[in-house]
């Protein structure tokens, strides 16, 4: 069993930095899950907001999101720079990383996928942004294990050279903040993670509007 603490992770990790303000590379999945995490990182981080989100469903939905996201930063005060960059939107490429896992429950192999898939294109941009480290808001989420997100990213990290940020943003009331941010901004809200799967259920339904896609 996984008894890590992250957060305390990150900490250490931001102590560390002194007077040092370095470059993060920071994938993130829709604006109000983003809100506390650039409230609390921006304090100690240059943040490139990467948004790279293929599993979305359906394209409006993902639009959308891709909308309130850049004015989220557009509008939110924060200490140092955070600028935006949106990934390809390539959905069928996550249909075919997912393929023969339609069926698998919310939170197994699936989303475990899901999440390696976009934070490889996040370590390999991070690279290319010349990063100090890569994250994820992801592990905001009270229903996304925090365990599994880190595991990958430390795995990618080891793969591209570049600095895995640790966390568990919902910690310190960290989901709790998001909500009044997102009411304070007026930022949309979605009411499912973002997939099909999750939209629809693991059914015959989700997997006939994938093939019409």
């Amino acid at each position: 069993m996984n008894n890590r603490n992250y957060q305390r992770e990150l900490d250490k990790v931001i102590a560390g930095l002194a007077e040092k303000v370095p470059v993060l590379f920071l994938h993130s999945c829709c604006a109000p899950c983003s809100s506390y995490v650039l409230e609390y990182l921006s304090q100690y981080f240059r943040i490139t907001v990467f948004y790279y989100n293929p599993n979305i469903y359906p394209e409006e939905e993902y639009r959308k999101r891709v909308v309130e996201q850049q004015r989220l930063i557009r509008e939110m005060p924060l200490k140092h720079p955070v600028s935006f960059i949106e990934g390809d939107f390539d959905d069928a490429h996550y249909y075919e990383a997912v393929k023969g896992l339609e069926r698998e429950p919310e939170g197994g192999a699936r989303c475990r996928v899901c999440f390696a898939l976009r934070l490889r294109e996040t370590a390999k941009r991070a690279v290319l942004a010349n990063a100090d480290y890569f994250a994820t808001t992801l592990t905001i989420s009270p229903l996304k294990n925090a365990a599994v997100i880190n595991e990958i990213g430390e795995q990618l990290a080891g793969e591209y050279g570049v600095s895995w940020l640790p966390s568990d943003f919902k910690k310190k009331n960290g989901f709790k903040r998001s909500g009044e941010l997102s009411a304070r901004y007026g930022l949309y809200r979605q009411n499912y993670c973002g997939c099909v799967f999750s939209m629809k259920g693991a059914c015959g339904c989700a997997e006939n509007m994938i093939h019409s896609v």
